[in-house]
C-alpha cells in the first residue's frame, strides 16, 4: 500500500515497495500533526538496498500511499542509530523530519516591523529564511502561498530577534493570531500557506460497532476555578516606609457584599473549592473589574477533554467516502462513553506495515461544569441501562444453552442410532451380497445344465425355462446394485430371494418330471 523511496542527488533508490515482498522495511510509522515537522521512523536490515547508502540530513525521502497517491510524508533523514541484537542480527533505524522542519535550519535577523499586513510580515520571515539557505546544495526554499489569517486591523506590530524561522512563526503569529502553516507542492514548486482555523466535517463516522477500534477520554479538571479573586490596578500603601515585596491591589469586596470573590457553584459542587486570582492592571473601578472576573470565569473555567482515537480506515475498501486526515472535523459516536459529537482530529500516525493499526489524535475539547456533569450522568445512565441488557441478554442466552443441551443429547442419540444402523447393515450387506452371488452362480450353473436336456423337452418349454432364468438372474444383479444405497431395499430383496428359490425349485420339479 505504501512505497518508500530515498534520494542522494540525482540517485533513486526505492527501499520498501508493497507488490514486492522481498523489498521491505522492518517497521515503519508516519506522525502527521498540525503546526509541527511531521515524522517518519523506520528501520532496515542489511540486504536491503538502502542500507548503508543513508546520509543525515543530506538524503531525502517521501511515502507515497500507492492506492491514493497521496504523499503520506515527504522530507530527510534526522537521525540515524545502527544496532546488533542478542543473536547478532544487524538493522539501521532512522528518524526522518518533513519539509516544514527546512525552517529549523534558518534565523531571523533583528528589526521593528509595523503597518503591515499578517501577509506582508509572513512573507519577511520567510525571506529572511530563503537568504539563510540560498546556497544549499538541497532546495529548502518556500515560496509564500495563500495567507487566510488576519486580525481586526488587519495590521501587526512585531518586533524580530535571532530566533530560527520555525520558532518565530509560532512565536510572532501562530500562538498569538492562530492559523495552521500547510506545505504544499505545485509544478515543482514548494508553497506554504497560512490558513486560518476552519471547521469543516467529513461524512466518514467514527462508530461504536462499526470502524472504532478503542477510545480513551481523558477529562482534565485542573485549570477548573471555582472561586476566582479578581485584581485591579495596584493599590499605593498608605505607610511611606512599607517595604513590602508585593503591592495591594484593587478587589471587588466594595461591590460584592464583602467578598473579594466570585464563586462558580455548580463547579464548586463537582469538584470542591479550587481558589485563583487573576490580575487585570488596566483596571480601575471595582464594578467594571467584578464584570471582567464574571466573564472570565464563564468563558474560561472549563474542563479539557482529550481523546485518543484508534478507527478503521474504511475507505480503503470503499466502505467510507472519507480517509482520516489532520485538520478535519469526524463525527465521533460512542454511546456508552456519552459521545455523540464532531471532532477535530490534530495527529495522525500512519503504520505502514499494518495499515489497520492507524491512531488518531483528537483535539482538546473544553467543556463547561454543567456539560461535563451532564455527561457524566448520562455515561453512568448508559452503563446501568448496559447492565440491564446484559442481563437480560444473559437470561436469553441460559435458555437458548438449555435448548442447545436437549439438541445436543439428542443428536447424541440420534448418531448413536446411526453408527448401530450402519454396523447391523454392514453386516447384513456383506451377507445378502455373498448370498445374491451364490445365487447367481446357481443359475448360471442350472442355465448351462439344462442345454443339455434340449432332445427330453421341447424347445418351448426350454426356452421358457432360459426366460425364466434370465428374468431372474437380472432382478438379482439389480438388486445387488441397489442394496448399498437403499438400505429398505433389503426387505424386498429377501422376498425377491424366496420367489427366487421358488422359481428354482420348480424348475428343478420340472427336470425331474421330464419337462412337463
Amino acid at each position: 500500500m505504501y512505497k518508500v523511496t530515498i534520494y542522494n542527488g540525482d540517485q533513486e533508490t526505492v527501499i520498501h515497495n508493497p507488490q514486492f515482498n522481498g523489498l521491505k522495511v522492518v517497521e515503519g510509522k508516519v506522525k502527521q500533526g498540525e503546526n509541527v515537522a511531521e515524522s517518519f521512523s523506520f528501520s532496515i536490515l542489511p540486504d536491503n538496498p538502502g542500507y548503508g547508502s543513508i546520509r543525515p540530513l543530506k538524503t531525502l525521502i517521501t511515502v507515497e500511499n500507492m492506492l491514493t497517491g497521496k504523499m503520506e510524508f515527504d522530507g530527510r533523514i534526522l537521525m540515524p542509530t545502527e544496532s546488533m541484537s542478542d543473536s547478532g542480527a544487524f538493522a539501521q533505524s532512522f528518524l526522518c523530519e518533513s519539509e516544514l522542519g527546512y525552517l529549523n535550519d534558518s534565523c531571523q535577523r533583528h528589526g521593528e516591523y509595523h503597518d503591515m499586513t499578517v501577509r506582508e510580515f509572513f512573507k519577511v520571515m520567510i525571506d529572511n529564511h530563503n537568504r539563510d539557505i540560498a546556497n544549499d546544495e538541497i532546495d529548502k526554499i518556500f515560496v509564500v502561498g495563500n495567507v487566510t489569517v488576519t486580525n481586526s486591523t488587519d495590521n501587526v506590530y512585531r518586533y524580530l530577534g535571532y530566533d530560527n524561522t520555525f520558532d518565530s512563526i509560532e512565536d510572532k503569529l501562530i500562538s498569538r493570531l492562530g492559523g495552521v502553516l500547510k506545505v504544499r507542492k505545485e509544478n515543482g514548486i514548494r508553497y506554504l500557506d497560512y490558513l486560518e482555523n476552519t471547521v469543516e466535517i467529513k461524512q466518514t463516522e467514527i462508530r461504536l460497532a462499526k470502524n472504532l477500534k478503542s477510545i480513551t477520554k481523558e477529562a482534565d479538571p485542573s485549570d477548573i476555578i471555582t472561586r476566582l479573586i479578581p485584581l485591579g490596578i495596584s493599590l499605593d500603601s498608605e505607610d511611606e516606609e512599607a517595604a513590602d515585596a508585593s503591592q495591594a491591589r484593587l478587589t471587588i469586596e466594595s461591590v460584592n457584599n464583602g467578598k473579594d470573590y466570585l464563586e462558580d457553584k455548580t463547579a464548586e459542587d463537582s469538584f470542591g473549592v479550587v481558589t485563583r486570582s487573576v490580575v487585570w492592571d488596566d483596571i480601575t473601578q471595582p464594578a467594571i473589574l467584578k464584570t471582567r472576573g464574571q466573564q472570565y470565569l464563564q468563558e474560561n473555567n472549563r474542563v479539557k477533554v482529550k481523546y485518543v482515537v484508534s478507527a478503521l480506515d474504511l475507505s480503503i475498501i470503499k466502505r467510507d467516502p472519507d480517509s482520516f486526515d489532520v485538520g478535519y472535523y469526524y463525527p465521533v459516536i460512542n454511546p456508552i462513553m456519552s459521545i455523540d459529537e464532531p471532532l477535530k482530529v490534530i495527529g495522525k500516525t500512519v503504520d505502514i506495515i499494518n495499515p489497520n493499526q492507524n491512531d488518531l489524535t483528537i483535539g482538546d475539547k473544553f467543556k463547561t461544569t454543567a456539560q461535563y456533569n451532564y455527561e457524566a450522568n448520562k455515561a453512568q445512565q448508559n452503563v446501568v441501562e448496559l447492565r440491564n441488557t446484559v442481563s437480560r441478554q444473559s437470561g436469553k442466552i441460559g435458555a437458548l444453552t438449555i435448548d442447545l443441551t436437549t439438541a445436543k443429547e439428542e443428536l447424541e442419540t440420534t448418531k448413536q442410532q446411526l453408527q448401530d444402523f450402519e454396523n447391523i447393515t454392514d453386516g447384513d450387506i456383506q451377507a445378502i451380497t455373498t448370498t445374491l452371488g451364490s445365487v447367481i452362480s446357481s443359475l448360471d450353473d442350472l442355465e448351462e445344465l439344462i442345454e443339455g436336456f434340449e432332445q427330453v423337452i421341447t424347445p418351448e418349454e426350454l426356452q421358457a425355462i432360459k426366460n425364466d432364468i434370465q428374468n431372474n438372474t437380472q432382478g438379482v444383479q439389480t438388486n445387488a446394485e441397489n442394496i448399498q444405497t437403499n438400505t429398505e431395499g433389503i426387505t424386498s430383496i429377501n422376498e425377491q430371494l424366496e420367489i427366487i428359490n421358488q422359481e428354482v425349485e420348480d424348475i428343478k420339479n420340472q427336470l425331474d418330471n421330464g419337462g412337463s
